[in-house]
């Protein structure tokens, strides 16, 4: 926190603090891109270890949104909104982000991912740059997060039911 930000403030987010991971999974740019953006194979690997999605709505197109639920192990459900800024398939996906228990859409307060799914034979590698995070603590959460989804996809891709 700066001297001249008022504690009770919600953090603002910062254009410098980001994130980026990447995984290499089995099979070609086009299936990972479709496990990535289909609502029923999203509901099958999205999710670190004991979160799990039983909720998932997909409109993929420029303007079109999304809502992904991860269900803890507490009960509790954090939802996932956003609308999707660019759709380059089976190469690109650029989409807002917001998290929490009921988030309402606010493209200015919103968080920025860009997914690339780079091919490598008959491999692909998804690149994910998560732009805008506010704090240090969110983005160690999304480390994790990211770090989980990528094990899910993973397994998803080598036609295992991820942990």
């Amino acid at each position: 926190m700066t001297s001249t930000q008022d504690a009770n403030q919600a953090p603002v987010p910062s254009a410098s603090l980001s994130l980026l991971v990447r995984r290499l999974v089995n099979g070609d740019a086009e299936r990972v891109f479709k496990a990535w953006t289909r609502a029923d194979q999203i509901m099958k690997w999205w999710g670190p270890a004991h979160v799990t999605c039983p909720q998932c709505d997909v409109d993929l197109r420029v303007g079109g949104r999304y809502r992904i639920a991860n269900l803890l192990p507490d009960g509790s459900i954090i939802w996932i909104i956003g609308q999707f800024l660019r759709v380059e398939q089976p190469n690109l996906l650029e989409y807002s982000w917001q998290s929490g228990s009921d988030p309402q859409f606010d493209p200015e307060a919103a968080q920025r991912v860009t997914v690339r799914f780079l091919a490598r034979g008959l491999k692909t590698e998804i690149v994910v740059e998560h732009k805008h995070i506010p704090d240090e603590q969110s983005r160690t959460n999304h480390n994790f997060g990211w770090l989980g989804c990528l094990d899910g996809l993973d397994s998803f891709m080598d036609g295992k039911e991820p942990s």
